[in-house]
């Protein structure tokens, strides 16, 4: 089975330092720290899933999102928020914003690699489905 592709968005890097560890040898992951960042990646590639921080700075992550899903080569990209953010409304906001799924930091590994394999699944499923 090839690694997934994964593009992470946020500007934290002990953030980053523990969704690496969280993912071993699991995935390749492309980093970005900005927005700009972000969709210079996605003109060039197209990951497997987009992980995102809603907060990034004075930037937002929910604005990746509604990017993303305006594209329509990238309008069926998986994407979670992996956040801080952890009221209900935020929740809402984040899945309003076009995110698949929505998970809360501090992050269990286990249920972090569970979400992504969710992910990846159902991505296959309808790409099978197209």
């Amino acid at each position: 089975m090839r690694r997934l592709h994964i593009l992470f968005v946020d500007c934290d890097e002990n953030a980053r330092d523990k969704v690496q560890q969280a993912l071993g040898n699991g995935a390749i992951v492309q980093w970005a720290t900005s927005l700009a960042a972000a969709r210079q990646y996605l003109v060039a590639n197209v990951p497997d899933i987009v992980i995102s921080e809603v907060q990034l700075g004075l930037e937002d992550g929910l604005d990746l999102c509604r990017s993303v899903r305006s594209m329509p080569s990238l309008r069926h990209l998986p994407i979670m928020l992996l956040t801080s953010l952890t009221t209900i409304q935020d929740k809402v906001t984040g899945f309003d914003a076009g995110a698949d799924d929505y998970v809360v930091k501090p992050f269990d590994a286990r249920h972090l690699l569970a979400r992504i394999h969710l992910l990846a699944r159902i991505k296959r499923i309808e790409q099978r489905s197209d």
